[in-house]
């Protein structure tokens, strides 16, 4: 009697959280391999799956005869060999389940069919019964289309709701494509006048994209030197050799500027990748990217993990921008990842900056990096003068935060027919609401921060998990009316400042508040740009990629803001801030001014702000870091314990402290209570490492995690190459 021969087993990736790698028996007559999205049976559950490289994997020994059999495999294209290295290196190097990042490379949009979806809009009569969830979302739904789920977020209200409202007959049913294609670039369609130097940078790198090979490259020039427009020649030179090209941006909603000038050079808009788009157009921009119908992708962070079929470059714009660090879920850090996508899959990874981080300038110097500069502004225009207005010898007025020659200098930009910049990198009105009566500061009841006030709102808003309400009349300590007091400025205090000095001004406040999107992005540009605005007040939402040429004066209300960062990159992005602002003024044919307010003039970054002296900020900064065994000479991970039960986080910061490793070059800071001690109504502990850098801190981390079993309460964040340190 001849024995059947046991079942094929696939190794198998379950989305499902906390639970590892599996093995599976393959049903008769599939094919399966490393990629495949599969089907398979948990408990009584179905779940979905990715098929994995056995070796490369450990699972659970389990015998062929107790295997369960995959289900079915899923009609998603599989995920490339390249690709399924940068996920294992993701997860290995920031100590993140697997799952998690694959998840990025597969969103839920991913595993809908390519179909017609049923999207809604207002168009109907009212609901009989108006409640003020359905009144919240006929205000904010105005010339909104999606599907329940995208209307609901976008209406801030259920889906619950949005389905009432498709009963009673105020929201039509409209029917679109989930499969629309993108339209093509040309390459050639209007190619740039560039400068000598310009097109010397821009041949490099169009040579990188013909070698696909491996090449980090190092793009920096002044602002205003004209750095798109050179990177958009390696752009060109992708789609020409039938490739895709993508361009990370910190923001999507600061890319109208950057949207217009694609357009105008490759004759159409690329496809944009970000959370605000509705369900239909993010199925349909993955499945062009999946088959390589979308040629461009600008896109944020989570761009990055898409699975390109035919990616020749990779262009990080505004590369310093510590925005490209992921806070939640896998804590990435996206410009660097692109480097190890590059590097994966052979190809030039562009990294194209005014100010680049630290650790970017070490890495050049080490020519690890090529670097490639572009020292001068394009068509001649000079950089602005930069004066500092001493706040000691200079106060502002009684009730005021703008310095009198600051002042002085905007009133002769009005009357010159000039506009102007003032830069606050705080968003709200008062970050403080104080009691006059008792002393009473309004604290946030999910975290241990103050409510700021949002006068153009009129709520008082916590910006660290969002929650809202009204201002109150009285004081809800003491019950005082009429007691509380707005403490510090913030963008719309300054813009109220400035309407009061100058009350026939045009202003703007632009802030991430009132720039929430492309389109209204867009409307501040084509408002500058149309000389309908004399005056914009703005957070660091306006210092990257817009170019004014009318725009001649900045004023920083308040340089010394940047330096209670409290981490070693304080200073460091202070400089970034400000010379990201002041790159603003005279990009045009006019020169360009830059005041800057502060109360420690003498400081290092401040003269060396002054005169233009960054190359010798940066190798004291650089010196610094090496002496400490900091970034980049050393590393860094933190450990963030929370709970909703403050003694059951004390006490689980407490035994992973006392459990912590010894060897020599590792060093283990803490557990202490997080600065922002409460969060989303978690109680905060920290621990730091600080580590040599030839130690296996991902394999450190993780033997000392897996040695202490913690309460189900209890939740550990691991942040490798931490940028929050609150």
């Amino acid at each position: 009697m001849v024995s059947e021969a046991p079942p094929q087993r696939v190794r198998v990736v379950p989305f499902q959280h906390g639970l590892g790698p599996l093995d599976y028996a393959v049903p008769a007559g599939l094919a399966l391999a490393p990629g495949d999205a599969v089907e398979v049976p948990l408990g009584p559950r179905r779940i979905t799956g990715v098929v994995w490289d056995a070796d490369r994997l450990a699972a659970p020994d389990v015998p062929a005869a107790r295997l369960r059999a995959v289900i079915a495999r899923l009609p998603l294209p599989p995920l490339a060999p390249a690709l399924m290295r940068l996920i294992e290196w993701t997860a290995d190097y920031y100590v993140a389940p697997l799952q998690a990042v694959v998840r990025m490379a597969w969103p839920s949009v991913a595993f809908l069919s390519p179909r017609e979806f049923t999207e809604y809009r207002l168009g109907g009569p009212l609901p009989q019964r108006l409640t003020p969830e359905r009144a919240q979302a006929l205000e904010r739904l105005a010339g909104r289309q999606g599907s329940a789920r995208d209307l609901a977020r976008f209406a801030q209200v259920s889906e619950a709701v949005i389905r009432g409202l498709v009963a009673a007959g105020t929201l039509l049913a409209q029917t679109v494509s989930g499969d629309a294609s993108p339209p093509l670039p040309d390459p050639d369609h209007a190619p740039p006048q560039l400068s000598a130097d310009q097109r010397t940078v821009a041949d490099d790198l169009v040579a990188a994209v013909d070698a696909g090979r491996f090449a980090p490259i190092l793009l920096e020039g002044v602002t205003g030197s004209g750095k798109t427009e050179v990177y958009f020649e390696a752009v060109a030179q992708a789609i020409r050799s039938g490739g895709q090209a993508l361009v990370l941006v910190p923001e999507i909603a600061l890319t109208a500027p950057w949207l217009a000038r694609f357009a105008q050079r490759f004759g159409c808009a690329p496809l944009a990748w970000h959370s605000d788009l509705k369900t239909a157009e993010r199925r349909a921009a993955w499945a062009a990217i999946a088959d390589g119908r979308a040629r461009v992708v600008v896109g944020a962070r989570s761009a990055l993990f898409l699975p390109y079929a035919r990616l020749k470059t990779i262009i990080v714009d505004e590369a310093h921008e510590a925005s490209f660090k992921q806070e939640e879920g896998v804590h990435y850090h996206a410009r660097d990842v692109a480097v190890m996508r590059g590097r994966i899959e052979g190809l030039p990874v562009v990294l194209a900056t005014a100010t680049p981080a630290i650790e970017t300038q070490v890495l050049s110097q080490r020519g690890i990096y090529r670097h490639l500069s572009l020292p001068g502004r394009f068509g001649g225009a000079e950089l602005p003068d930069v004066q500092l207005i001493d706040m000691t010898r200079h106060p502002p007025a009684r009730g005021s935060f703008l310095a009198p020659p600051l002042v002085a200098a905007l009133a002769r930009n009005l009357a010159a027919g000039e506009q102007s910049l003032l830069f606050l990198n705080r968003r709200g009105y008062a970050p403080l609401t104080l009691c006059r009566a008792c002393g009473h500061r309004i604290q946030c009841p999910n975290c241990t921060a103050w409510m700021v006030e949002h006068r153009l709102s009129r709520r008082l808003a916590c910006h660290h998990c969002g929650h809202q309400m009204p201002v109150p009349a009285a004081c809800p300590e003491c019950g005082a009316p009429d007691s509380l007091a707005a403490c510090g400025p913030g963008v719309e205090r300054i813009g109220e400042e400035v309407q009061r000095l100058f009350p026939t001004a045009r202003t703007a406040i632009a802030t991430s508040d009132t720039i929430s999107s492309p389109a209204r992005a867009a409307a501040l540009v084509q408002a500058v740009e149309g000389g309908t605005l004399d005056i914009i007040i703005g957070t660091q939402m306006v210092t990257k990629g817009y170019h004014f040429p009318e725009l001649t004066l900045v004023g920083i209300v308040d340089a010394d803001l940047g330096l209670a960062g409290g981490d070693l990159r304080a200073g460091e992005r202070c400089w970034q801030q400000i010379v990201q602002a002041s790159g603003r003024a005279g990009r045009g044919q006019k020169p360009g001014r830059v005041l800057i307010q502060t109360h420690q003039p003498g400081a290092a970054l401040m003269q060396a702000l002054k005169h233009g002296d960054g190359p010798g900020f940066f190798a004291a900064e650089i010196a610094a870091r090496r002496d400490l065994g900091l970034p980049p000479f050393g590393r860094l991970a933190a450990l963030i314990i929370s709970s909703e039960d403050a003694a059951a986080a004390a006490a689980a910061a407490t035994t992973l402290g006392e459990a912590a490793p010894q060897a020599e070059g590792l060093l283990v800071l803490g557990p202490a209570p997080a600065p922002l001690a409460m969060l989303r109504g978690r109680h905060r502990h920290r621990l730091l490492v600080q580590a040599r850098r030839d130690l296996p801190l991902p394999a450190i981390l993780r033997d000392w995690l897996g040695r202490v079993p913690l309460p189900a309460s209890v939740r550990v964040v691991v942040d490798v190459d931490p940028y929050s340190f609150v």
